[in-house]
């Protein structure tokens, strides 16, 4: 087997609650976890035991306690915890695609510019960088009347599908996707599942939630829990 694209190994975090007089909350312990190209691992403990707070993590949102989290980036690996801004942000542009739960874009940017911004940042022309958004886009059931306006308008299934779509639309050797199909319709999520599936076939390294029972064995090599143990 090839080496992992992802490789966690005894991640720690803890939240300190400095409005409830200091007291801390331990999320996550000694978590490990690899995940190698070609692989979909879903993680399937319940709701609350740190899912959501590994991803963001791996994505360098919050800095972990203890452990480390390896990531093959340019030839190399990188440690997310503890490595500088300036290179968590050059993982993020080419490395790591996240689609997280909630939509958070600035107003008023076009829909279809939203997703050609993921390109544009890593040097697209913005003619073929549009083209490839629309493309995605148009895969995703966001029709083109829709493209000239701000996603801060759609609906909460709108803004799910351009969130997929402006990760989707860039090969990412690295995917970590939070609840991808939450609040999507049926021809939707199946979209979503043929894009993670196309994914994995180039190569992609997927880490996922998944709580849909049927999405979830559509698109998973692997289910596990954060305490490593696989789960049927």
């Amino acid at each position: 087997m090839s080496e992992p694209a992802l490789d966690i190994h005894g991640l720690g975090k803890t939240f300190t609650l400095h409005v409830q007089g200091g007291v801390t909350l331990p999320v996550l312990r000694d978590v490990r976890l690899a995940v190698h190209p070609g692989e979909c691992v879903v993680l399937a403990d319940p709701s609350g035991a740190g899912k959501s707070t590994l991803l963001r993590a791996v994505y360098g949102n919050y800095l972990a306690q203890a452990g480390r989290i390896l990531v093959r980036h340019r030839e190399r690996v990188v440690d997310m915890v503890g490595a500088p801004p300036r290179l968590v942000l050059d993982i993020r542009r080419h490395t790591i695609g996240y689609v997280s739960q909630f939509l958070r874009v600035i107003p008023r940017v076009p829909t279809d510019q939203v997703v050609a911004g993921t390109l544009r940042a890593r040097g697209m022309a913005a003619a073929e960088a549009l083209d490839r958004a629309r493309a995605v886009l148009t895969r995703l059931g966001i029709p083109d009347r829709l493209w000239p306006l701000s996603p801060v308008t759609f609906s909460g299934g709108e803004q799910q599908r351009v969130n997929v779509a402006r990760v989707f639309v860039a090969d990412y050797p690295i995917l970590l996707l939070d609840e991808p199909t939450a609040s999507l319709d049926v021809a939707s999520r199946l979209a979503v599942v043929d894009l993670i599936g196309e994914a994995r076939r180039r190569g992609a390294a997927v880490l996922g939630t998944v709580h849909d029972a049927q999405v979830r064995s559509e698109v998973a090599t692997r289910v596990q829990t954060l305490a490593g143990t696989e789960a049927a």
